[in-house]
Formats: C-alpha cells, structure tokens, sequence
C-alpha cells in the first residue's frame, strides 16, 4: 500500500488556506501514449497523412520514420501507474523546476470576478532566462486562459503535462480537496487532456501530477489505463502563499540535488512571490554548476538507469 504523500509543508499551506475551494496546477500535457482515448497522439503529423506521403529519394521506400515518444516508467507491480520522484543521483546537476498551474472546477465565478489565476510575469521570466520547465495543468486553468495554454505548448522550451481537470483530491483527508469518486478518477484524468486539446494545445505529455500529491494504491489502480507516469517531487518550494521571495529560493536551494523535481505554482493569486524567486533561484543555482531540464529528460535518464 502506498500512502498519501504528506511531506510538503508548502502544499499543506496551501491546501489549509483554500479549504474547499481548491487549488490546481500550472502544467500542461504533452501527449499521452496509448492506451490514452482522451489523449491526443504524440506524433508530428495524422497517421493518414504519414502514411500517404512520398518517401526520401535518398530513403529506401520501404523505410518508415516512427515518431519519438515522451519516456515514461514502466508500470508497477500488478499494473499500478508508476510514480517518479528524482532522477538517480549522479555526477550530472541536472534538477527539473515544475510548475502547478492551478484552477480548480469551481473557480470560474472568482476569475470572472478578476482573480488570476494565471501567471504570465513568470512564464515570461522563464524565458528570459532561458530556462526549461514543465508546466503541470489543470484542464479548467487550460479552458480559462487557452491563449497562454496554447503559447506555452508551442514554445520548445516548456512541456505541459496533466494536474487534472478538477482539482480534486484522488484520495480522503487531502488538504481539504473535495475528494474524485474513484469510478470517476480516470475520466478526471481524460477530460484535462481532452480541455488542453479543445484550447489548442497539440503536444500534452503523458505525465500526471496528482491533486495536493495526494495519492494511494488505489489512486494508482484507478489511473493505470489512462498510460500516464505519475510525477511527484522532492523539493518543496514552499511558495503557495508565501510573501517573503528570498525565502522561498532559499528553501528551494537548501533542497536541491542532482536529478531533483522542484515543485513550484504558476498562479498569480496563490503564489504572488513565484516570479521573483525564481529569478534568484535560477543564476545561483547555475553558478553552482546544474543544468535545468524538463522532467521528460530526467524521466529518460531513470529509464535508461533502470
């Protein structure tokens, strides 16, 4: 049995402070793989379309060019969606910066009402600095703000992957989450990918970060035909609702090692100090010697290791 992930004082604020109004995450999917009916398909161009065009004059017609795929884990033991926290720790400073783009489904009347739930000071920042990033987002954040889904998706410099469309917890006692059904949970999972799909985002990635990190075998089971790696973390920014930016990258710095994932939001009115942070947080940690990947490369190098 795996138990609830309850180790991040960052996400217990956040979920304490917005009780049942829940929160979801800055992520956006890139393509889950199949089995994945609510998911699009993680290709450069439609099959029909792959299939029916002219080969390379220098190409023998027989070869045929088979699209790259996102890495993911195997599954787990009997089946179970399997879970990344880091990649191994070696000699390679990589660390992964993830960022929850947060909105829950019963939000809609406070973003009409003029909350942001958007960030776009720290998706700007990022790109100034040149900086990778995985965006993990909530189908409902993706159907309000499509235009920054879709520029997000399209920059090579991010990925999206799903947090859900709800926001809502997938297990009991989850910060104050309202909890999924669990006969519902996969078809949670479909629609966040079928809303980045509708806001025009083409390349959502088969990665899944649950609500609050909140998850159990059952969880597990639930999710498991969806296709997805459940990607968690194992540093805490501590930047939901915090105030104080040269706390928050001192906390992220203190935690950082190599192969490292970094949780941290991309919501402006939950987590106000993001930007700045993150504009100390990236030239120290440089200096330092890391290198920022997006968490598909980190997924690749714990495959290849396994």
């Amino acid at each position: 049995m795996i138990p609830p992930v309850r180790r991040l004082a960052g996400l217990c604020a956040l979920g304490a402070a917005l009780g049942a109004l829940t929160l979801t995450a800055c992520g956006a999917p890139r393509q889950p793989q199949a089995p994945r009916p609510a998911a699009p398909a993680h290709t450069s161009a439609p099959a029909s379309a792959a299939a029916s065009a002219p080969a390379p004059a220098s190409a023998p017609a027989s070869a045929s060019v088979v699209p790259s795929r996102p890495p993911t884990l195997a599954p787990g033991p009997a089946g179970l969606t399997p879970v990344f926290h880091n990649a191994p720790r070696t000699a390679d400073r990589t660390v992964a910066l993830t960022f929850d783009a947060d909105m829950t489904a019963d939000q809609g009347a406070r973003a009409a009402a003029g909350e942001h739930f958007d960030n776009p000071g720290l998706i700007a920042a990022l790109r100034a600095l040149k900086v990778p990033a995985t965006v993990f987002m909530t189908g409902r954040w993706a159907e309000e703000y499509p235009d920054q889904a879709r520029s997000i998706d399209r920059d090579p410099r991010f990925e999206i992957a799903n947090h859900s469309y709800s926001h809502h917890a997938f297990t009991g006692d989850c910060y104050g989450l309202p909890t999924v059904p669990e006969n519902r949970m996969r078809a949670d999972v479909e629609r966040a990918y079928t809303a980045f799909r509708k806001a025009g985002v083409t390349d959502a990635m088969p990665y899944f970060r649950f609500p609050g990190g909140c998850y159990d075998k059952r969880a597990l089971r639930a999710v498991s035909g969806t296709g997805v790696t459940a990607v968690q973390w194992d540093v805490v920014s501590g930047d939901a609702f915090a105030t104080d930016a040269d706390a928050v990258a001192r906390q992220v710095l203190e935690g950082v090692q190599p192969g490292s994932v970094v949780v941290m939001h991309c919501t402006r009115s939950a987590a106000p100090t993001t930007e700045r942070a993150v504009r100390t947080i990236v030239p120290e940690l440089r200096r330092q010697g890391y290198r920022f990947v997006k968490v598909s490369e980190l997924i690749g190098t714990a495959s290849v290791r396994r």
